[in-house]
């Protein structure tokens, strides 16, 4: 991670929503009501910030979250324990810097504290995704299935790796 920049808690509720509205087409529309909601009951919610204040965030939850995602449902329905990613998003000026990285490292070394064996996240196939893709793949998540969801305006490919390597 580049100097002066660390990660913390989710408290910038504002720029959260703001940079998770420039990346919608990769994760999806938030509003407050919703962030909060996601923030209650997170496995882990973290920011990274820099000099000019945010620069990437994580939202995680465990099993045990009660979220309707059809993609944190499909995990919820096959593996009795794991975190699951549900967004993590990079400022465009901050990409390749190793900030979204970092979150992941942070998220690892949690989940297995906690005893968590397995992380899961979802990336889209349709609409493309390529960064994620080979971010994800760089950090060693395999894919555990597919599904189209929203009325077949998207399609996914799930991902798990292990917490612990």
């Amino acid at each position: 991670m580049p100097p002066g920049f660390s990660i913390g808690p989710l408290d910038d509720l504002a720029a959260v929503l703001a940079l998770n509205t420039a990346h919608a087409a990769e994760t999806s529309l938030l509003d407050e009501v919703a962030l909060r909601a996601l923030i209650e009951q997170a496995f882990l919610a973290a920011t990274v910030t820099g000099p000019d204040g945010l620069a990437a965030f994580l939202i995680a939850l465990d099993q045990d979250a009660a979220y309707a995602s059809p993609n944190f449902r499909w995990f919820q329905a096959r593996y009795p324990r794991f975190v699951y990613v549900d967004r993590i998003v990079t400022a465009s000026a901050w990409r390749g810097r190793g900030l979204a990285r970092a979150l992941y490292e942070d998220l690892f070394a949690r989940a297995h504290a906690a005893g968590h064996a397995r992380i899961a996240c979802e990336v889209n196939r349709l609409p493309p995704n390529p960064g994620s893709d080979a971010f994800h793949a760089a950090l060693g998540f395999s894919e555990a299935g597919t599904a189209v969801i929203h009325g077949g305006s998207k399609t996914v490919r799930y991902l798990l790796r292990e917490a612990a390597r």
